[in-house]
C-alpha cells in the first residue's frame, strides 16, 4: 500500500512544477505531458527506499526538491528528456522554490521567505487528522529556524526571472 500510496503525492508534486513551466509559456503541451511522466519517473525512483508512512517527516530532506541557484536534479533530468538546458529552466522556474514531497502532504514555497502553501493534504490513516506537533518537524522547520527577514506571500503562479 505504501508504494501505492506514493503516486498520489507524486504526481501532485510534478503536475505542479509542470504547471509552473506552462504558465512560463513557450513549451508545447506534448513536451509539458512527457516532462510530467519523466518527472514522475524519477520521484519515483528516488523515493523508492526514502518513504516512511509511519514516520512522514522521516526522509523529508532528501525528498524535497529545491531549485537554489542551483537545478535539483530531478527536475534537470526530466528537462533533459524534453530537450529543455538548465539555462532555460532557470528562466521558466522561480529561482528559489522549495518542494516537500512527503507521506500524506505536499507543500511547497517560492522565494525563501515566501508562505508555504499546501498542495496536497490528506488525513493519516489510523491517525488523527491533526498530526502532534513532535511529528511536524521536517526540513520546512528546519529551515525556517533563525530566519531573521519577516515572511512575503507570494501568489501561487509568480515567476521570478
Amino acid at each position: 500500500a505504501g508504494r501505492a500510496a506514493m503516486r498520489t503525492e507524486i504526481s501532485t508534486a510534478a503536475a505542479f512544477v509542470t504547471r509552473l513551466l506552462r504558465a512560463a509559456g513557450g513549451i508545447g503541451e506534448e513536451q509539458l505531458q512527457c516532462f510530467r511522466k519523466c518527472l514522475q519517473e524519477a520521484l519515483r525512483e528516488h523515493y523508492k527506499h526514502h518513504w516512511f508512512p509511519l514516520v512522514p517527516s522521516k526522509g523529508s530532506g532528501y525528498r524535497c526538491i529545491r531549485i537554489n541557484h542551483k537545478m535539483d536534479p530531478l527536475i534537470g533530468k526530466a528537462a533533459g528528456m524534453i530537450g529543455l538546458s538548465h539555462e532555460r529552466l532557470f528562466q521558466l522556474l522561480p529561482s528559489e522554490l522549495t518542494l516537500w514531497v512527503d507521506p500524506f502532504e505536499v507543500s511547497y514555497r517560492i522565494g525563501e521567505d515566501g508562505s508555504i502553501c499546501v498542495l496536497y493534504e490528506s488525513p493519516q490513516p489510523g491517525g488523527k487528522a491533526t498530526k502532534p506537533l513532535e511529528s511536524r518537524t521536517s526540513c520546512k522547520e528546519e529551515w525556517s529556524i533563525g530566519r531573521s527577514s519577516p515572511s512575503k506571500n507570494y501568489t501561487m503562479m509568480t515567476v521570478s526571472s
